[in-house]
């Protein structure tokens, strides 16, 4: 074989050589991209589910004390719920003071409510949420039946509940704040308590 014909089957194998080594770079690369990508995405969910979720913010649903002002002692405890989208408070503990009718009716109540126990009425009605605050409700005295406009607005960490009444607009009313209580703080009655039927707080001008 000639010389010249050698030289044409070397570079001929040569350029064979080279093809092959392309495609087994090219092999090589594509490997190393998508390992890099399967790498990234495997960060991306181990950070993802590394991020703690945030905690839902607080709402006045579950159960307030309401105190005396004066003497700091506990007078009743409210329980808060929602219902189709609006908060209303029961009445479900009465503290009970020497010489209290402990069968208390509300006499000058109207309509369903009249005549009705005290304990276990809806005594707040009608709140609706806006953040943390409730509006557009209505809170009634029992002792005369009075109806009045009513707010409420809940501190950042969900532990007090100021609660204004009001005639007119809420410039001219009075507020208290009440304390969160446990959920289960309804289970074994302390003395002088009477709880409803199953169905500290500062006052401010």
């Amino acid at each position: 074989m000639s010389k010249t014909a050698r030289l044409g089957i070397g570079i001929k194998q040569l350029f064979r050589l080279k093809q092959i080594a392309g495609v087994v770079m090219r092999g090589s690369l594509l490997k190393l991209i998508v390992s890099g990508a399967v790498a990234l995405g495997a960060v991306a969910v181990v950070a993802t589910t590394s991020v703690p979720l945030r905690a839902a913010d607080p709402t006045a649903v579950g159960l307030w004390e309401q105190v005396d002002e004066n003497s700091g002692k506990p007078e009743s405890w409210f329980k808060i719920v929602e219902r189709n989208g609006a908060y209303e408070g029961n009445l479900v503990k009465i503290f009970q003071r020497p010489g209290e009718d402990e069968n208390w009716v509300c006499s000058k109540c109207e309509g369903a409510e009249k005549g009705a126990p005290v304990l276990g009425l809806a005594l707040i009605k009608g709140m609706k949420r806006n953040g943390m605050s409730y509006e557009d409700g209505t809170i009634m005295d029992p002792r005369d039946g009075s109806i009045y406009r009513a707010l409420m607005k809940l501190s950042p960490d969900g532990q007090k509940l100021e609660v204004r009444g009001y005639l007119g607009i809420s410039l001219f009313g009075r507020s208290q704040v009440w304390n969160r209580l446990p959920d289960n703080a309804l289970g074994p009655q302390p003395a002088g308590a009477r709880p409803a039927p199953k169905g500290g707080a500062q006052k401010k001008q």
